[in-house]
């Protein structure tokens, strides 16, 4: 049962935080597109995607921890220090993800609507938000890998 788990966590990880992580690093330079040029429909449409894709891929993410959770109870590990960091960091990601991300692209959509005035430069504060979320899933993952305590030899 651990391996089944482990391979739906692996899986789960892979397919929804791969996209959300490229579509929320895109999300910038289509937003500075759009804006830039109001009257391209095209650039506003591929704006439009990437939030759409950002936003289904978060939900269905949920995956991942629920998943990494029944992993790790099934292993044993839930109070391993490297363990209780990967969950520190992974909510820590959801949160700048669904606080952050996913707002500013919102408010970037309005703004391609007329809805709202676009307020300095989102675009460049998305990026920022996006690099800060896609680092703490790079360290997850290490953490993930490296596991101190391992019994790969992958670990101190």
């Amino acid at each position: 049962m651990t391996a089944l788990l482990l391979s739906l966590h692996v899986l789960a990880a892979i397919l929804t935080v791969g996209p959300v992580a490229i579509t929320a690093s895109m999300f910038p330079r289509a937003a500075r597109r759009a804006l830039a040029a109001p009257d391209d429909a095209s650039a506003a449409a591929a704006a439009r995607l990437l939030h759409r894709v950002t936003r289904v891929y978060a939900v269905v993410g949920v995956a991942v921890p629920v998943l990494g959770y029944a992993t790790g109870a099934s292993l044993g590990v839930l109070s391993d220090a490297w363990l209780i960091t990967s969950m520190v960091l992974t909510a820590a990601a959801a949160a700048v993800l669904i606080v952050l991300v996913l707002p500013g692209q919102r408010r970037v959509l309005e703004a391609l609507d007329g809805a709202a005035p676009a307020e300095g430069d989102p675009a460049r504060r998305l990026a920022v938000h996006a690099g800060v979320f896609n680092l703490l899933w790079a360290v997850v993952v290490v953490l993930m890998v490296y596991r101190p305590g391992s019994t790969t030899g992958a670990g101190l």
